[in-house]
C-alpha cells in the first residue's frame, strides 16, 4: 500500500493513497464512459493503496460501488443523445444478469489459471481482427431487420459476455462492444450505449452480494463514485461529441492494456 497513517477507521487509506485513488477514479470512470475497461486501472489502483489486511471482498465491493455509479452517470448521457432499441436491449441485459450469476456460482470450482491464458488468446485476435477492419464500426448499419433475429443474439452476447464478467471480469465493457460491433453491426458509438446500460446491470448484480454481506467500504467507495461519476460525465460527452472514430481509438488503446495485465497474470502464474 501507500505509506502513511490512515485516516479513520471508515477511511483505512493515508492522505497519499487517496489522492491516488480519487485520480484512478475518475481516469477509470472516463475510460469506462468511452468504451469501458475502467476496472483495468481502479481495480488495481485498490489493491496497492488498500492495506494488506483489509479482506479482498471489501475491495471487490468498494471497486464496484464506484463503478455502478460512474456507469450509471454514463449511461444516462448517452440515453439523452443515442436511441436504442429496447428489443436488443432487454435481452442483452437479461442474458448479462444470468450470464453473470452463473458465472460469479461457478468461479469457485474454476481455477483462474487455467481461464487466463484463454482469454489472453481472445483478446489479442480481437485486437488482430479491429486492426485489420479498419472501417469496422465507424458506420452504424445494423445487420439483423428482424427483431427475432437480433433479441436471440442480444441474449447469446449479454449471456456470454455476463457470465465471462462473474467469472473473471477484466475488460467486459470491451467485450460488449465488440461483440455488439462484429455481431450485429452497430457502431463503436452506439455499441458503447448498449454496453453501458448491460455492464450497469452486471455491476448492480455484485454490488447486491457484496453488500448484503457488508463487504464495502462505503465511505471509501462513494468518494471515489464522486470522481468516477466525473470522469464518466466527460467521458460520455467527448464520446457522443467525437463519434465512432475516437471511440474505436480507444477501444484499441483498451486492449492494448487488457493484453499487458493478462500477459503479466499469465507469466506470474506459470512462474511462480
Amino acid at each position: 500500500m501507500l505509506d502513511g497513517p490512515v485516516i479513520a477507521e471508515w477511511l483505512p487509506v493515508s492522505v497519499a493513497a487517496l489522492v491516488v485513488l480519487l485520480v484512478a477514479a475518475g481516469v477509470a470512470g472516463w475510460v469506462d464512459a468511452v468504451v469501458g475497461g475502467g476496472g483495468l486501472i481502479q481495480l488495481p489502483a485498490l489493491v496497492i493503496a488498500v492495506p494488506r489486511d483489509v479482506a479482498t471482498p471489501f475491495i471487490l465491493g468498494t471497486n464496484k460501488l464506484s463503478s455502478f455509479f460512474g456507469t450509471l452517470s454514463a449511461s444516462w448521457v448517452y440515453l439523452r443523445k443515442i436511441k436504442v432499441q429496447l428489443v436488443l436491449l432487454v435481452p442483452l441485459i437479461a442474458g448479462a444478469y444470468a450470464g453473470s450469476t452463473v458465472g460469479a456460482a461457478l468461479s469457485r470450482y474454476i481455477a483462474r489459471e487455467v481461464l487466463t491464458p484463454i482469454v489472453l488468446v481472445a483478446v489479442i485476435a480481437v485486437a488482430l481482427y479491429t486492426l485489420l477492419k479498419p472501417r469496422m464500426g465507424l458506420e452504424h448499419e445494423p445487420r439483423h431487420s428482424a427483431g427475432g433475429a437480433i433479441a436471440w443474439r442480444a441474449g447469446a452476447i449479454g449471456l456470454a459476455v455476463g457470465f465471462y464478467d462473474g467469472i473473471l471480469g477484466p475488460g467486459t465493457g470491451s467485450f460488449f462492444v465488440i461483440l455488439i460491433v462484429g455481431v450485429l453491426g452497430y457502431g463503436f458509438l452506439q455499441a458503447s450505449v448498449n454496453a453501458k446500460i448491460a455492464n450497469l446491470t452486471t455491476n448492480l448484480a455484485a454490488l447486491a452480494v457484496y453488500g448484503v454481506h457488508g463487504e464495502i467500504l462505503v465511505v471509501l467507495g462513494l468518494a471515489m463514485a464522486v470522481m468516477n461519476v466525473t470522469g464518466g460525465f466527460i467521458g460520455a460527452h467527448m464520446a457522443t461529441r467525437r463519434g465512432s472514430g475516437f471511440v474505436r481509438i480507444v477501444f484499441l488503446v483498451t486492449l492494448s492494456i487488457l493484453i499487458v495485465k493478462l500477459a503479466w497474470d499469465t507469466v506470474v502464474q506459470f512462474t511462480s
